[in-house]
């Protein structure tokens, strides 16, 4: 199958070996990746800032980055999500309204793609180690993602997973909520990672490098033995 790789700016300019990771899983499962280089942003931080104006242009170019038929797959369920739950509502009643649908239904979360499309979950990939997985809320609540990683993640050799308490609460993340409500955010994020910690274990897996980067930010300050994967390395250790 061939596919476009769409890699969200965040993780281009500070996880860009996720993104190779993610190239390395889907060629192994059988596809043939192509990156046009000249894609830029989804749009999303201009849209969610309420600027929606000056997100347009750079929605519209995404559409005609990824023109065609060929699925688009990201390591970002934020991004997937953006993409296909709130285009439609940039463009709503405008000329470009039905090919807007149709890019809604070519993306998809790395994980959902595997599982769904693929119908792939094991890649051979082994990991020794406990493990507990964070639902995003642009997975969860966006793309409706639940058992797809956990799926993936059941067939990893080695890898024992353990649910944390309120695993589907917010991280605390959320963009610029981030910056904006900083003592909110930290709290959330003590929340999650400590969590995490009563698991016992040694890796907090996610969809989503955004929710994983404001993690390890804390898990860092506190000094934890924590260390954050995002699923696609995951899926690309041990072969």
């Amino acid at each position: 199958m061939n596919v476009q790789l769409f890699i969200p700016c965040f993780v281009d300019q500070l996880y860009p070996q996720t993104a190779f990771n993610m190239i390395k899983v889907l060629e192994k499962a059988g596809c043939t990746v192509s990156y046009n280089e000249a894609q830029t942003c989804c749009g999303q931080p201009a849209f969610n800032a309420g600027f929606w104006n000056e997100a347009k242009p750079v929605c519209s170019k995404f559409l005609k980055d990824f023109s065609g038929t060929d699925p688009i797959v990201t390591p970002s369920a934020s991004c997937a999500g953006f993409v296909k739950n709130y285009y439609g509502k940039l463009f709503e009643n405008s000329s470009i309204h039905n090919e807007v649908k149709e890019l809604g239904k070519r993306i998809f979360e790395f994980s959902d793609f595997m599982v769904n499309v693929l119908k792939v979950d094991d890649v051979g990939a082994s990991l020794p180690g406990k493990a507990t997985y964070h639902d995003s809320c642009a997975a969860l609540r966006e793309c409706r993602i639940k058992g797809e990683p956990r799926q993936l993640l059941s067939k990893v050799k080695g890898l024992q997973l353990t649910e944390m308490n309120d695993v589907e609460t917010c991280c605390g993340f959320g963009g610029t909520f981030a910056v904006k409500f900083e003592a909110v955010s930290v709290g959330m994020g003590e929340q999650k990672v400590e969590n995490a910690l009563l698991t016992g274990a040694a890796y907090l897996i996610s969809t989503d490098l955004s929710c994983l980067m404001h993690l390890q930010g804390y898990i860092n300050q506190k000094g934890y033995n924590l260390q954050t994967m995002h699923i696609a390395d995951v899926l690309a250790s041990g072969w």
